[in-house]
């Protein structure tokens, strides 16, 4: 049955001069669960032809609201009469990331955040990129010739995160914890029954959080140069610090972000500038014009073509594909009413598709970021892959060092091609994981 099929009808009734968010239920009991799993970004944007920014569907059990569009992103995320609460995300992962800083709220959040913010100022973020470089350029050139990119860039990137966020080498056993609470969260059945994504989260969740509690005292002790000892030493003005529980938390949360989202921009960018190989030649021309050695951060922030190449990737491949909240009271946005305790999905990844916004929105154009061209500053909420508002990504610098430190070691040692006529198909059932791992040829320089 098309989305055009099923009965249109309001989420709630309006106050007198207010319009309803108007929708469909899709299937009984799925919803438009599947529909999203597998169309993904296509589903969307025909909801918001059909119903413009905002609509309601069921889905993954629930009732939600979409809200598509710079517009309603910017009142969503600025969020000025606190009308709209993190605890959105408790929905889909709060079993999985307990108090994580993505699910903080409000005083709470900020207070958090401050003292986090100790583990991300400019020197810090200066010395972790330091010791990623020191893995990629031990790793990459460990790489064979055929290579599945994906898997082999989530290890990698794994091992950049235990090295920079832990001080030392990553745990075999983390990768499938990691996977395990990651596609939990859109599991169709959400109780642990053995062999269900749930069951699998909340069993990765454990092992998680038993690894790092282990880890703990050495650090509290120690100290160190890593992400883990700069939480555990992280300190305000009134003597404030993080308890261990919080600690643990943090970590969980920040490692699980760190890798997945610069192994999803990663993927993105290799795999675009392998289908356009005139930007891959322009990109390497710009690295192998600086020096052949580790790259500090200013040195990083000359490779432009690079950047425009990543922020392109973002934008056609965004890694945290929508953003969840849930209004504490009746609120309303753009004009239509959305009632308290209601779930609301912003997305990021539509905005960066909509035609009206982005010319020829499907096409792989970098020069769209270049100074003269800018198309991204059509709406400050229009290009959003690390959200917006207070809740924006803390770390959202060190991750574009680091996809820029893995493309440039990758742009000056190899020189790489797909299979003749492949095109990616990228998995929407958690975060966008390339189907068939991405099988690339890399040929030494």
């Amino acid at each position: 049955m098309s989305d055009r099929a099923w009965p249109v009808r309001e989420l709630a009734p309006p106050p007198p001069g207010v319009r309803p968010v108007l929708g469909d239920p899709g299937a009984p009991l799925l919803g438009h669960t599947l529909g999203i799993l597998r169309q993904g970004t296509d589903l969307w944007l025909r909801r918001y032809r059909q119903y413009g920014p905002l609509s309601w569907t069921n889905a993954f059990g629930t009732r939600m609201v979409s809200a598509s569009g710079p517009d309603a992103a910017q009142e969503i995320l600025t969020n000025k009469d606190k009308s709209f609460s993190q605890t959105g995300w408790t929905y889909f992962i709060g079993p999985f990331f307990p108090r994580g800083l993505m699910l903080l709220d409000f005083d709470e959040h900020l207070f958090h955040r401050r003292l986090m913010q100790e583990a991300f100022t400019a020197d810090r973020i200066a010395g972790y990129v330091a010791r990623a470089n020191e893995v990629i350029r031990r790793e990459i050139p460990r790489w064979p010739e055929e290579l599945a990119l994906y898997p082999a860039l989530k290890r990698l990137t794994l091992d950049i995160a235990a090295e920079v966020f832990m001080g030392g080498p990553s745990d075999a056993g983390l990768v499938d914890a990691f996977v395990g609470v990651v596609r939990a969260g859109t599991g169709i059945v959400r109780y642990p029954v053995p062999g269900t994504r749930w069951a699998a989260g909340l069993r990765g969740r454990r092992e998680l959080a038993e690894y790092f509690r282990s880890a703990l005292p050495g650090k509290r002790t120690a100290g160190g140069d890593d992400l883990f000892a700069a939480l555990c030493h992280a300190r305000l003005d009134d003597g404030s610090v993080f308890g261990d529980e919080d600690v643990v938390n943090h970590m969980i949360f920040l490692m699980m972000a760190a890798h997945d989202t610069a192994t999803i921009t990663t993927t993105s960018a290799i795999y675009h500038l392998g289908l356009h190989p005139e930007w891959q030649e322009r990109a390497r021309a710009e690295s192998m014009g600086l020096p052949d050695g580790p790259l500090s951060t200013s040195e990083l922030d000359r490779l432009t073509t690079v950047d425009m190449v990543v922020r392109e990737s973002l934008r056609l491949v965004t890694p945290v594909p929508s953003l969840a909240r849930r209004t504490v009271r009746d609120t309303t946005v753009l004009g239509r009413h959305i009632p308290a305790d209601s779930l609301v999905m912003v997305t990021p990844w539509l905005n960066h598709l909509l035609p009206e916004y982005w010319p020829d929105p499907e096409r792989f154009d970098p020069g769209r970021f270049a100074p003269d061209r800018r198309e991204d500053k059509a709406h400050r909420y229009l290009w959003m892959p690390f959200g917006g508002g207070a809740h924006k990504c803390i770390g959202l610098h060190f991750g574009m060092y680091e996809v820029k430190a893995l493309l440039h070691e990758l742009l000056r040692r190899r020189r790489w091609t797909l299979p003749d006529g492949y095109r990616v198909h990228w998995d929407q059932t958690a975060l966008p994981v390339p189907s068939g791992g991405l099988p690339v040829t890399l040929v030494r320089i």
